[in-house]
């Protein structure tokens, strides 16, 4: 039970910070004609396409005692963030970036400029313009940004068995603890969390595609 506590509060909060974090990021990127616009949303996707052992590992090198942020959150009296649960958040938001920032860069781009005009020719601020005009119109995309962010990270297994490693209340979430049923031949116990996995997956990939059919899609 510890496990799928320590997942949900895991998953609840990279979530939550993925959404403040990549609002932004995905309103620039569906908005620039910047030439960095490219290599941001390549960074951005990258976790797509990257094996989460190989993300993990130098998550894991720089955080370490001899990297810049290992050594920087020791200087600033943090300590070092491998195989604690803050460490498993920063690699969390990292690796379920995508699966946030894409499906909200989506929603802004289907807006579209008629929207912003007519709120520009009422002398509405930007500020105004983006709380009362773009985040109403974007909501199917937060919802997926959402539920998207937050199912991934329930998933996740290689970053943070890089990471986090398999610390009983700390970092030791439920994928890493059906892992450890396995290695130990307990297959009634890891099926019963596996299901559970299944239903859980199944369950919110239910709830998307319902809720919200024209958004369920990300690039």
């Amino acid at each position: 039970m510890s496990a799928v506590i320590l997942t949900l509060q895991l998953a609840g909060l990279t979530t939550l910070i993925l959404l403040l974090l990549g609002t932004p990021l995905a309103w620039w990127l569906a908005r620039t004609r910047s030439w960095a616009k490219g290599p941001v949303g390549a960074v951005v996707a990258l976790p797509l396409v990257l094996p989460p052992t190989v993300l993990g590992f130098y998550l894991l090198v720089t955080m370490g005692p001899n990297g810049p942020v290992g050594q920087a959150t020791q200087a600033l009296g943090i300590g070092l963030l491998p195989f604690t649960f803050a460490g498993l958040v920063v690699g969390s938001v990292l690796y379920s970036l995508p699966f946030v920032v894409q499906p909200l860069q989506n929603a802004f781009e289907a807006i579209g400029e008629r929207p912003l005009e007519a709120a520009a020719t009422l002398r509405a601020s930007p500020l105004d313009t983006f709380f009362s005009v773009v985040l109403p119109l974007a909501r199917p995309g937060y919802l997926t940004a959402t539920v998207m962010g937050f199912a991934h990270t329930v998933g996740e297994f290689g970053v943070v068995l890089m990471i986090g490693g398999n610390i009983p209340n700390q970092t030791r979430v439920v994928s890493v603890q059906i892992y450890d049923h396995v290695e130990a031949l307990e297959y009634t116990q890891a099926h019963w969390l596996a299901g559970g996995m299944v239903v859980f997956s199944f369950t919110v990939l239910l709830a998307l595609y319902v809720l919200n059919p024209t958004g369920r899609r990300m690039r």
